[in-house]
């Protein structure tokens, strides 16, 4: 995102909790110190080898979740924003929204360079789609919806036509028939799109929230989640119709939202994760509210270990007295289930 995604399977369930599961809590378990410079954008695990990509600006880091340890670091971006995986094909696809656009595409066991596809301006959010097969990428100021196979040529190939969007995007989703929901933050709405049909299908508002930007889908109940910035809610929208089911209220410049076995959270810059869930059926509430870290407004979540993992660093004033990361304070928080007391 512009600010902002993680690309988590489009078919994660959200079922009812079990009563003893209700009562644990979500913490800070612990901080890795990266360092390194630039900014940071929405963060991917692959929980096959419990890696971490955490774009930083003009590269792109690769940590291993378990020891916090740099394992690789991506080079060649002008604006990063997001990474899919597409793990069948080996290859990784960094949304690069700086200058023309551009995809960048590495090797996932070495983590070299295959090469860029030229894109759109404001590469933005990007996913791989397991049903269609395809890689799908945002552009915010080009209002389009952009993809390609995993198995392209690096160097050479060209992308599909874009599908034409008539708000500027920031995150999307997909489910297991076909359509991708994409959020268009000026537009306060969910555009629907047919991948098939290549067209948009349907328009659905995010009122009462607004300015929606992350967004996790529960594909097997039918649910969108959707984190917006103003009204700042965390929006629970049926799939069939567009619906609102639930608006709950979060904090300032949400970034990212994911669910984990009955649960949705949503990361906000204002140093706290909201932990939604369903009490009863269509019945949803903020359960807790996880104080995180100053910025930390984008997440990722290994569904393997249940982990989740925030940006973040020291802040110093800086011009214009606005706060700024102090250089080479760039750290992971990992927020883990506590065990029932």
């Amino acid at each position: 995102m512009r600010t902002l995604s993680i690309f988590l399977p489009a078919a994660l369930l959200f079922p009812l909790l079990p009563a003893v599961q209700a009562q644990a809590d979500w913490k800070v378990e612990k901080t890795f110190q990266i360092g390194g410079q630039g900014g940071w954008d929405y963060l991917t695990v692959d929980p096959r080898t419990h890696r971490l990509y955490v774009p930083r600006t003009t590269h792109t880091m690769v940590i291993d979740t378990r020891t916090g340890t740099t394992i690789a670091d991506i080079p060649g971006q002008k604006n990063a924003h997001g990474v899919a995986l597409a793990p069948k094909a080996g290859r990784g696809f960094i949304s690069d929204g700086g200058g023309d656009g551009a995809i960048l595409v590495f090797d996932l066991k070495t983590h070299a360079v295959l090469g860029t596809l030229a894109a759109m301006p404001d590469a933005d959010g990007i996913i791989f789609d397991s049903t269609s097969g395809q890689v799908l990428v945002v552009s915010g100021r080009g209002k389009a919806l952009m993809s390609f196979k995993p198995e392209i040529d690096p160097r050479n190939g060209k992308l599909e036509e874009p599908i034409a969007l008539r708000g500027e995007p920031e995150f999307l989703a997909a489910d297991a028939a076909g359509k991708v929901y994409i959020n268009l933050m000026d537009t306060h709405e969910v555009a629907v799109v047919d991948l098939k049909a290549r067209k948009v299908v349907e328009h659905w508002s995010v009122a009462p929230g607004g300015l929606p930007v992350g967004m996790a889908i529960d594909a097997g109940k039918g649910r969108l989640f959707i984190g917006c910035r103003g009204p700042r809610k965390l929006i629970v929208m049926s799939t069939k119709n567009g619906k609102v089911l639930a608006d709950l209220p979060i904090g300032e410049s949400v970034d990212a939202v994911k669910l984990d076995r009955g649960e949705a959270f949503a990361s906000t810059a204002g140093s706290q994760l909201f932990v939604a869930r369903e009490s009863s059926p269509e019945n949803f509430s903020i359960a807790q509210t996880v104080e995180t870290g100053e910025g930390a407004r984008t997440m990722a979540l290994d569904p393997t270990t249940h982990r989740i993992y925030l940006p973040t660093a020291e802040y110093e004033t800086g011009a214009n007295e606005k706060k700024v990361p102090k250089a080479g304070t760039f750290k992971i928080l990992v927020v883990a289930r506590q065990a029932a007391k």
